[in-house]
């Protein structure tokens, strides 16, 4: 569509809507082909296994995602078709995997500083009186 004529198969107040949609439909199959261009494998033999999830949780999503818009394309409401489902118990996981994330990111207790604080300001905070 880009560079093309408009011609009268559709109304001209959607051309650039639709000229976008296909760039942007574009843009996906061009990443889509660099990501499927490594093995599987080489993809997450980098990655430890809460990243391993995410890229699976994401791929997982992507793919569903994608069949979603197709199935509106074709006429079919995917709000009633088990795609739906799946894309709500990928959400789930996404959770899951999110929470797991905030817990090791979340701030530890150092146990050793910790008593070396109140042991070194105890020392301070005793009352004494004068004399």
């Amino acid at each position: 569509m880009a560079g093309e004529e408009i011609n009268g198969d559709y109304p001209v107040e959607i051309h650039e809507c639709l000229s976008t949609f296909e760039s942007a439909v574009g843009a996906v199959g061009d990443m889509l082909n660099t990501t499927m261009s490594a093995s599987r494998s080489e993809l997450l033999q980098k990655l430890d296994p809460l990243e391993q999830a995410k890229v699976d949780l994401v791929s997982a999503y992507t793919l569903n995602s994608m069949f979603w818009v197709y199935l509106a394309t074709q006429g079919v409401n995917p709000k009633e078709h088990p795609v739906k489902q799946e894309l709500e118990r990928i959400r789930v996981y996404m959770n899951k995997v999110k929470e797991i994330t905030d817990k090791r990111k979340a701030a530890k207790l150092d146990r050793g500083a910790a008593a070396r604080f109140n042991n070194d300001h105890m020392k301070y905070a005793v009352y004494r009186p004068k004399l």
